[in-house]
């Protein structure tokens, strides 16, 4: 496991990733999730080059996915929610 996080006992949340179902700390975000359950790989460059969340602050863009059928979103400035779909661009 990459990340952890400090208090477990946060509420969770359930997110949808590719289709799968995953688990989620209530206030984490996305990139934080993505990491935690070895999902890092958010999308691949034109060359087919990985990408993921490198900064986890916003300057890179690296950490793009489709949230909920915005194209785009960074993943490590947003939270996540209950019942969230999250497409990651993979082929």
């Amino acid at each position: 496991m990459l990340l952890r996080t400090i208090d477990e006992s946060r509420p969770r949340v359930q997110l949808i990733v590719d289709g799968a179902t995953v688990e989620a700390f209530e206030g984490e975000t996305v990139a934080a999730c993505l990491l935690r359950h070895d999902m890092a790989v958010t999308r691949l460059t034109p060359s087919g080059r990985k990408r993921g969340p490198y900064c986890l602050m916003g300057a890179c863009f690296e950490c793009v996915v489709e949230i909920d059928g915005k194209a785009n979103v960074q993943a490590c400035l947003t939270a996540v929610c209950d019942g969230m779909s999250i497409r990651r661009g993979l082929p």
